[in-house]
Formats: structure tokens, sequence, C-alpha cells
């Protein structure tokens, strides 16, 4: 049986593995379930509609599930899905999805949202994140497996996150982030390429060279236009994935609005989601669709 503590309060209809561990005057609303060998330490909220995978800790304060704050919200029925492994530090706040983003709120596994986190209604966190202190993410914002944020960042509604991408503390970010380069500054603007993350996660030598002479030759070099170098690029390259990943991420931001490839499709019933930006595994039992 799961392992309650008597001052929590947990819903008759939220299903626990029984592995759990409940602390200290949590609550646990309707429709909600966590997977195996998750633990609430004390004074969790999940307040409803959520679906937890396995191994997770929630520490104190963090609220899971909450109402979205989207004005078109009607109280329709969205959810919060969880994979696993991730932890969330105190006082994080992640909200359901709203009907007209697809109706859920996304995170896959082996994140890690630090101290303050707010991850607004539908936004999609892939795979091994690392989200520092208070930063803030808009409705639908998109964060990419590998990504790391620094503390007290702010995004604006729809921007992309790119695959192993770093965002410096304190940016300001209006646009989209491209994968395996780094951001910094309010408004943010690229920096460099993030070498440390592609070698964490075990990029080639030749990867991350060729992401290196991208980044040169797309933001350091004057020249022909960013349309001709990119097809230089993937010429150059052609089979370096990590070299067409970028050239894809920077042609779907200037095809976007205002240089955020997801906004262009906001009012698409569909809500396409490149493969790239989603987490690799749903939590079991999932539904596919909300």
């Amino acid at each position: 049986m799961p392992s309650i503590h008597p001052t929590a309060v947990v819903d008759r209809t939220a299903e626990l593995a029984d592995d759990v561990c409940i602390g200290p005057w949590c609550v646990i609303g309707p429709k909600v379930s966590i997977g195996p060998r998750s633990i609430l330490r004390n004074h969790v909220v999940v307040e409803s509609h959520t679906r937890m995978g396995a191994d997770n800790i929630v520490y104190p304060f963090a609220t899971l599930g909450g109402t979205p704050q989207d004005r078109k919200y009607r109280g329709e029925e969205t959810w919060c899905e969880i994979g696993d492994r991730n932890h969330f530090r105190e006082q994080v706040t992640v909200h359901r999805g709203t009907a007209t983003g697809g109706g859920a709120t996304v995170i896959g596994n082996g994140n890690l949202l630090m101290v303050g986190v707010h991850v607004a209604h539908d936004c999609r966190i892939a795979d091994e994140v690392t989200i520092a202190n208070a930063v803030l993410l808009a409705g639908h914002v998109h964060v990419g497996t590998g990504a790391t944020i620094g503390g007290n960042a702010a995004f604006h509604h729809f921007v992309t996150v790119g695959a192993a991408s770093l965002v410096g503390g304190l940016a300001r970010v209006t646009k989209d982030v491209p994968p395996y380069l780094i951001v910094e500054g309010s408004p943010a603007r690229i920096r460099g390429h993030n070498q440390i993350q592609m070698t964490r996660r075990g990029a080639s030598d030749a990867a991350i060279e060729a992401i290196r002479t991208a980044y040169r030759r797309l933001f350091c070099e004057a020249g022909a236009t960013m349309t001709v170098r990119i097809a230089e690029l993937r010429a150059q390259f052609p089979a370096i994935q990590e070299v067409h990943e970028l050239c894809d991420a920077l042609l779907a931001s200037a095809a976007g609005v205002h240089g955020r490839a997801l906004e262009r499709a906001r009012t698409d019933d569909k809500r396409s989601v490149p493969a790239m930006w989603q987490p690799t595994a749903r939590p079991e039992g999932a539904s596919a669709e909300p």
C-alpha cells in the first residue's frame, strides 16, 4: 500500500502505485495518477487531471496540475502529463493545458526544475532538461532535449528552445533559441555554440566542429544571405545531423511570427509539433489524445 501521512488529503479517485510516498500536508486532487517509487515530500499540491510516471520527487510547496492562467479557459478537461525521474524543487508550478493548445502540458523524463520555476499551460519539456531558479515559461513554450536554462530567464509564449542549447541567466527570450547554440542578454542574442553540452550528450568531434563552423558562418561572417549560407552548410556537412537540425530550426523560425516558429500554427487545430521537441516517451498508460 502507498505510504500516506495522516495529515495528507487524497481524493478517492486518485490512483497511487503501491510504493508511492505522500508526505505531511500534501493534497492530491481528482483524476490524478502517480507512478512507482515517486515521492511527494510535504506540502505538495497535485490539483487535478495529472498523470505522473515513476521515480519522480516533488519538494515542498510545489503545485502540479494547476488550473491554466488563460482567459480562454472555460473549465474543459485538460491534462498535465509527467514522465519519469523528474525533480520538482520547492515552489515549482506546472499548469494543465488548454483546449486551444492541444489539451496537455507535457514534461518528459529526467528533468530538473529548480526552485520557483513556472511552467505555464501547454508547455512541452522534453528530456534531460535543466531549468534553474525562478525561470518563467509562458504558455506554449517548447524546450528540447538536453537544454539548459539559467536562473531568472523569461520566455515569450510560443518560443521554442532547441536541443542541447544554453540560455543564460536573466535572459529575455522573445525568439526561438536554435539547437546547440548559446543565447544570453535582454533581449537574448546568439553568443556561441554549446560545446560543453554537446560533449556531455555524446556528440562526435566532427559534429561539434561542424556546429562551430556553422555558428561562425551564420552569425559572425558578412556576405551571403542566411538562405545561401544554410544551403552551403547543408552541402558541406551532408552527413552531420546536428547541422541539418540547426538549419531546419533557423528556417522554421524565419517562417514563423516574430522569430517564433510555433506561433505560425497557433490557429491550426492540429497543433503539429516537430518530433525534435517532443519527449521520447509518455507516462505509462497515458493517452496520446487527452
